[in-house]
C-alpha cells in the first residue's frame, strides 16, 4: 500500500513526513532544499508510489493566506502538472512550527540540534500529516 507524504513548504526548505502503509500513523522522514523537492518527489516515486500528497497550508490568525501562500500554490501547480495522478491535499499548518518545536523540546532534544536548519521543518510536516489522518 502506498504511503501518504506531508510536506512542510518554506521558501528554503521543505520538512517531509510519511505515513505508515496503514495510514495510521505519521513520521518526519527529512528537510530538503525547496528547490530540490522535485527531485526527491522524483526519487520518492521511484522507489515506492505517493499515495496522497499533503502540503501545508499557511494562514494567518484571521484565516487569511500568508506572504508564502501564493509561493505554495504555484508550487502545487507545478506538481499537479508533473504528476496529474497525485491527489493533492491541503491542510491548515498554523501553529504547527511552533508545536513542532515544544516537542522537540519536551523529547529531550538539545538546543544545538533543535537549531540545525531543518530540524523542526520535518517534524513540523507530521504534524500536518498527524492533523489529517486525523480528519480522515
Amino acid at each position: 500500500m502506498a504511503k501518504i507524504v506531508a510536506l512542510d513548504v518554506g521558501a528554503k526548505r521543505t520538512g517531509i513526513a510519511e505515513s505508515d502503509p496503514m495510514h495510521i500513523m505519521a513520521f518526519p522522514l527529512e528537510t530538503v532544499a525547496t528547490d530540490s523537492l522535485f527531485t526527491f518527489l522524483q526519487g520518492r516515486q521511484a522507489v515506492e508510489p505517493i499515495e496522497e500528497l499533503v502540503v501545508g497550508a499557511p494562514l494567518r490568525w484571521d484565516g487569511s493566506p500568508s506572504e508564502v501562500a501564493t509561493f505554495i500554490d504555484g508550487l502545487c501547480v507545478k506538481i499537479e502538472q508533473k504528476w496529474p495522478e497525485l491527489r493533492i491535499i491541503r491542510v491548515d499548518e498554523r501553529f504547527t512550527s511552533s508545536l513542532a518545536a515544544d516537542a522537540l523540546v519536551k523529547g529531550g532534544m538539545k538546543k544545538s540540534k533543535r537549531q540545525e536548519k531543518g530540524a523542526v521543518d520535518k517534524v513540523a510536516a507530521a504534524l500536518i500529516l498527524e492533523n489529517y489522518l486525523a480528519q480522515r
